[in-house]
C-alpha cells in the first residue's frame, strides 16, 4: 500500500536483500543435506555456511547452534520439562514452559534469585527493556536483542538463548537455539538424526540460508553503528510526543540498568485503548501494534504492564511503536502529529 509507514519491526523486520539473495540461490541447491552424494554434500555447505554466519553473528563461536522453527520451538526445546522459573514480562513462548514467579520492579527489571533454574529475556518486544543477565543463567530469549545491541553469548555466561530469523530481517519460520556446547537437550522432534540429534526433519535450507545471510548483515549494520542512528531517530519520536500529547508515558523508559532497546517505544495514553489506537492510526497510514505480535487480536490487558504495576485499565491503554534502519525522522514526526490529533479526539469525545 503507497504511503504507508512501518512501525512495526518487533513484529517482523523486513526482508533484507542480502536474505533474499541468499534464498534465491538456495532454491537451486536440490539435494538434501543428509545425504552423501554430491549434491546433498552442496546442501550441507549451506547449511553449515548458515550455521556459522549465525554463531559469528551471535558471538557463540565454539557453541552449538541448533537450527528450528523460530524462537518459540527453540523455548520449547530449551525449557520443557525443566521445572525453569521465570517472570511476567516473558513472550508467550517462554511462558507456556516456566512458572513466572520471579518479581519485577515498576521499571520492568526482574531479579533472579537462581540463575541455574531460570529464564530471562535480555530485551523485552513491548517496553524494549534491557535486563542484566546473571551468569549461569539457564535460558534466555535473545529474539529482540539479536542484531540490535552488542553482545557476545559467549560472554553472557547463560547455557541457552533462543533466536529467530525475522526479527533482524531474515525469512518467518527459521530460528535457532544456541547453548554451550556440551549441554544436553533431549530433541522434542524425534524421527532422525539432525541438528546433532537434536531437532529431527530436513532442514529448512532455503529458510536457514536466508537467517544466515541475515544475521551476517545485522551484525555489520550494528558494528556500523546503524543502531544508534535509529535511538536518536526514537528520541525524535518520543520529544514530539510530550509536546503534542498531556500526560502521555513511557512505561519502561526509566528503566535502571542498561536501559532500553534502541527502536522500542512504548506509548501509554490513559483511557484510550490500545487496540483502538492501533485502528486508527492503520487508518491513518501507520503499521503499530498493541504488543506482541504473538498476542495481537486478544482484548487484553498487557501481561507486561501488569507485572510492572499498572492496572488493568491502564496496562490496555498502550501501543508499541518499535522502528529501525530506514525510518526517517520525517516519518516520525508526521506519526507523532497523527497519533496526538487522534488522542485529542478521543479525548474530546470523553470530555
Amino acid at each position: 500500500m503507497s504511503g504507508r509507514v512501518y512501525l512495526d519491526w518487533n513484529a517482523t523486520a523486513p526482508l533484507r536483500a542480502e536474505a533474499r539473495a541468499a534464498m534465491a540461490a538456495a532454491m537451486d541447491v536440490i539435494g538434501n543435506p543428509s545425504s552423501v552424494h554430491a549434491e546433498g554434500r552442496a546442501a550441507r555447505a549451506l547449511v553449515e555456511r548458515a550455521r556459522a554466519q549465525v554463531a559469528a553473528a551471535l558471538g557463540a563461536e565454539g557453541a552449538d547452534v541448533i537450527f528450528t522453527s523460530g524462537a518459540t520451538e527453540a523455548a520449547a526445546l530449551a525449557c520443557a520439562g525443566r521445572g525453569l522459573v521465570c517472570a511476567e514480562v516473558e513472550h508467550d513462548a517462554v511462558l507456556a514452559w516456566c512458572d513466572p514467579v520471579m518479581p519485577v520492579d515498576a521499571s520492568g527489571c526482574v531479579k533472579v534469585a537462581e540463575p541455574a533454574r531460570s529464564a530471562l529475556q535480555l530485551a523485552n518486544s513491548e517496553t524494549g527493556v534491557v535486563q542484566e543477565l546473571p551468569k549461569g543463567l539457564a535460558v534466555s530469549d535473545l529474539t529482540q536483542a539479536f542484531g540490535k545491541l552488542p553482545f557476545a553469548f559467549n560472554w553472557l555466561g547463560v547455557t541457552a538463548g533462543l533466536v529467530s530469523a525475522h526479527k533482524l530481517g531474515g525469512p518467518k519460520g527459521v530460528g535457532a537455539l544456541v547453548v554451550q556446547r556440551g549441554t544436553e537437550i533431549a530433541a522434542r522432534i524425534k524421527g532422525g538424526g539432525q541438528e546433532m540429534g537434536r531437532r529431527a526433519g530436513t532442514e529448512n535450507l532455503i529458510g536457514i540460508a536466508g537467517f544466515g545471510a541475515a544475521a551476517e548483515a545485522a551484525a555489520r549494520d550494528l558494528a556500523a553503528g546503524v543502531w544508534d542512528e535509529v535511538a536518536e531517530i526514537r528520541k525524535i519520536l518520543e520529544i514530539a510526543l510530550e509536546a503534542g500529547a498531556e500526560g502521555v508515558i513511557f512505561p519502561g523508559r526509566a528503566a535502571s540498568g542498561p536501559g532500553r532497546l534502541p527502536n522500542t517505544s512504548c506509548i501509554l495514553a490513559p483511557g484510550w485503548r490500545g487496540e483502538t489506537q492501533v485502528m486508527a492510526l492503520d487508518l491513518a497510514g501507520y503499521a503499530i501494534s498493541a504488543g506482541s505480535a504473538c498476542s495481537s487480536g486478544k482484548v487484553r490487558a498487557s501481561r507486561v504492564l501488569g507485572a510492572m504495576g499498572f492496572d488493568g485499565a491502564a496496562a490496555s491503554s498502550a501501543v508499541r511503536v518499535s522502528i529501525g534502519p530506514g525510518v526517517t525522522r520525517e516519518q516520525v514526526l508526521r506519526f507523532a502529529e497523527s497519533w496526538c490529533a487522534a488522542y485529542a479526539r478521543h479525548r474530546a469525545r470523553a470530555a
